[in-house]
């Protein structure tokens, strides 16, 4: 196999897997609902280009970042669950993320982040700039958040295909989900920063 083409497919499937696209459409689905379809659009594209600027920022500059503000990898993790706890628990209870639904703040955060790209997703760019070419590292990435854009975009699909009952449905059960995503978030950033020790 192509040099080249092995690295590429080491690093864009690793990529693919933290950001999970798929797995996030619920999430998106849920935060735009009652938007007018514009605003819906303006969301999406707010939030990738959150998440693209971020992903760089930190694929260029991760380690020197941290490093500077004496941050660690453990201590960004527990605010990533933090946030997505907070979120999913007002959700649950309230029916609805904020109090006043402004898609630009809901594309920043949890769309852009922690969802698309958060601690895993940002840890995973450093390990693989540690063992892959910049290059082939940027590329996977920068493939990865299209890919992430055009599923997020053809979300009214979905919405079509299961109708706003299924979605609602469906939007408990993933913000159930959400929650035990930043629990288990808390959990392993504390285990990063030595507070607790996981096993398993």
């Amino acid at each position: 196999m192509n040099i080249w083409l092995e690295a590429f497919i080491l690093t864009f499937i690793p990529l693919f897997i933290v950001i999970d696209a798929l797995g996030n459409l619920p999430f998106v689905i849920s935060l735009s609902e009652g938007m007018p379809r514009y605003q819906q659009r303006r969301m999406i594209h707010v939030a990738m280009a959150t998440a693209a600027i971020l992903g760089l920022a930190f694929l260029f500059l991760g380690q020197a970042i941290l490093s500077i503000m004496g941050i660690s990898v453990g201590s960004f993790t527990i605010a990533g669950g933090l946030i997505l706890l907070i979120l999913s628990v007002k959700y649950i209870t309230t029916g609805r993320m904020v109090e006043v639904i402004k898609e630009e703040i809901v594309a920043v955060v949890p769309i852009g982040t922690p969802l698309t790209v958060g601690p895993a997703t940002i840890t995973t760019l450093m390990l693989l700039v540690a063992q892959f070419p910049l290059y082939v590292v940027l590329v996977s990435f920068i493939l990865n958040i299209f890919v992430a854009w055009a599923i997020f975009l053809l979300s009214h699909w979905f919405v079509s295909f299961m109708g706003r009952g299924g979605l609602r449905a469906v939007s408990q059960v993933f913000n159930l989900l959400l929650a035990a995503i930043g629990v288990s978030m808390v959990l392993r950033g504390l285990d990063l920063v030595g507070l607790i020790q996981l096993t398993g």
